[in-house]
C-alpha cells in the first residue's frame, strides 16, 4: 500500500497553520499532524512531501468554523500515531467537550494511570500531533492555572477565551 506525504499552510488566528497528511490509495487524506508557528516539537517540511492544499480543503473549512465560532467539534480522519498510553491520552483529550476544561489529573485518572502518572500524562500530552483539533489546550492545572502547551501559553489562552472556558 503506497501512502504519499501531503502538507498544506492554513492561516488562522493564532497564525500559520502548518497541516501535514497522507494520502491513502482510496483518495482519502489523514490528518498527520496540525502545528502552529514556534510551538515546541513542530512537523518541519520534507523534501519527500508533496504541497497539495486541495488534500486539506474540509480540514481548512473546519477549522474556519471553528475560530468563527460555528463548530465545536472536528469530524477530521487522523493517522494513527503514538503508543497505545499515547493514544489513550489522546483518546481521553478527545473526550472532552468544548468549553469545559480538565486537570492534568482528571485526564490520569480517565486512562489509569493517576498519582505518579499524572508526569506521564503530561507527557503524553505534550506530544499530540493535532493541536486544536484534539483539544489538548482544555487540561488545565489542578489549581485551575494555565499550564504547559506546545504552541505557548498564550495561544492556550485564545483557544479557551474562544470556547468561553477561560480561566481567570
Amino acid at each position: 500500500m503506497t501512502v504519499q506525504s501531503v502538507y498544506a499552510y492554513v492561516d488562522g488566528p493564532l497564525g500559520e497553520m502548518l497541516l501535514v497528511g497522507r494520502v491513502t490509495e482510496a483518495g482519502a487524506t489523514e490528518l498527520a499532524s496540525l502545528s502552529l508557528p514556534g510551538q515546541k516539537g513542530a512537523a518541519t517540511v520534507r523534501d519527500d512531501w508533496r504541497l497539495a492544499p486541495e488534500a486539506f480543503g474540509d480540514v481548512a473549512r473546519q477549522l474556519d468554523e471553528y475560530f468563527a465560532g460555528r463548530r465545536d467539534v472536528f469530524d477530521i480522519p487522523y493517522t494513527a500515531s503514538g503508543t497505545d498510553f499515547q493514544r489513550r491520552v489522546w483518546q481521553a483529550l478527545e473526550e472532552i467537550p468544548y468549553g469545559a476544561t480538565v486537570s492534568y489529573g482528571d485526564v490520569a485518572r480517565r486512562v489509569g494511570s493517576s498519582g505518579a502518572g499524572v508526569r506521564a500524562v503530561g507527557t503524553a500530552i505534550g506530544r499530540n500531533p493535532l493541536l486544536v483539533v484534539r483539544p489538548c489546550h482544555r487540561v488545565i492545572g489542578a489549581d485551575g492555572g494555565l499550564r504547559g502547551y506546545a504552541a505557548g501559553l498564550e495561544r492556550k489562552e485564545r483557544l479557551l477565551g474562544l470556547e468561553g472556558a477561560l480561566v481567570v
